[in-house]
């Protein structure tokens, strides 16, 4: 496959700057990717589609007050810190990225906080406008790691077309959320509220859950036109015994199994056996899956709307197949669907 055959004319205005008022009142698109038809609903009748068993797997990542901003020592420019990963807890020293970075270089020290609180120092240059900052802080590290965090704002992305505001610290995040570390929200789960969870559960459906610390690769640009050489952000993942148990369980019985959200699929794939099983898994994967790809693990994916030459929109015509993907995609934008993190969902069933 090629990038180009992933571009489609996406207006701005069809990028959701907010969420539904409601969580799980967003619009619903269902395809079926072994004819192509196309069904119009709303989220919360997705319940329709499983029954007693079936198994709804989850990422439970916890998004972080990521981006913050400072202002550099002396010229007291205002300088975009994006936190990215802390590196060493007893040093303080983060991976980030900075922007304008042609304005920092190794040695500049930047200030956060109204009284200049806390202090770093910049300590290496990792890529164009990734760092490595050392903070200076006197108190211990949960006290840091909240001062820190009280100064910084939702990742929400750029390209959604609006500020951060202090609301997004709960709307881009999954209710479920319990593992920090996510720079940007696993947004298929955002869709699932309390109530709907809680009449899953009366209906018999079964949940599961992987960790997987969504990175800033899932909006990096694709930047070649053969996909075999793309390649993506390693990303922190874990695949516990209860989740293996449960999914492999409902494999064994014949109950299907529900993928919310690309990274869920992608951590399944990750520690897939050649059985159609998973496996226990702690580390890093750096999966890429475009078409042709056959899976073995999810029988049903719950996806966003995302947007063009994105290896998120790749991975979702890897399952739906893609002419019927893509086709689906022009129905949607015809539809008036709202696409990005703050949009409409797909439900991709056989």
């Amino acid at each position: 496959m090629k990038l180009s055959q992933f571009k489609f004319k996406l207006p701005e205005d069809k990028i959701a700057k907010y969420p539904a008022p409601y969580r799980d009142e967003c619009r619903m698109m269902v395809l079926h990717r072994k004819t192509g038809e196309i069904e119009h609903k709303m989220f919360k009748e997705v319940l329709d589609y499983f029954d007693e068993h079936d198994v709804f797997v989850f990422n439970d990542t916890k998004v972080f007050p990521a981006r913050l901003y400072g202002n550099k020592e002396k010229t007291g420019a205002r300088i975009e810190v994006f936190l990215l990963r802390e590196l060493n807890q007893e040093l303080r020293l983060w991976d980030v990225l900075v922007d304008p970075a042609r304005k920092i270089r190794i040695g500049n020290k930047l200030y956060f906080g109204e009284d200049n609180s806390i202090v770093a120092e910049v300590i290496d240059n990792t890529t164009s406008r990734g760092r490595t900052l050392r903070f200076l802080y006197d108190g211990d590290h949960d006290e840091f790691k909240r001062s820190l965090y009280a100064l910084g704002e939702a990742p929400v992305p750029r390209f959604v077309g609006r500020e951060s505001e202090p609301e997004d610290l709960e709307r881009f995040q999954c209710i479920f959320a319990r593992h920090e570390g996510a720079v940007t929200a696993p947004t298929a789960g955002m869709h699932f509220s309390r109530e709907l969870m809680k009449r899953m559960e009366i209906k018999g459906i079964d949940f599961a859950y992987i960790t997987l610390h969504c990175g800033l690769g899932n909006f990096r640009n694709t930047d070649v036109e053969d996909l075999t050489k793309h390649k993506m952000d390693s990303e922190q993942m874990i695949v516990g015994a209860e989740c293996c148990g449960i999914v492999n369980g409902a494999k064994e019985a014949g109950h299907k199994i529900v993928a919310v959200g690309t990274t869920v699929q992608r951590a399944l794939e990750a520690c897939a056996g050649t059985n159609s099983r998973i496996k226990e898994f702690e580390g890093w994967t750096n999966k890429f899956i475009f078409p042709p790809y056959d899976f073995s693990i999810a029988d049903a994916m719950l996806v966003n709307f995302h947007l063009p030459y994105s290896t998120l929109l790749m991975l979702t015509a890897a399952f739906g197949d893609y002419d019927y993907t893509m086709a689906a995609y022009e129905e949607a934008l015809k539809e008036d669907y709202s696409f990005g993190p703050f949009g409409d969902v797909m439900l991709i069933v056989d």
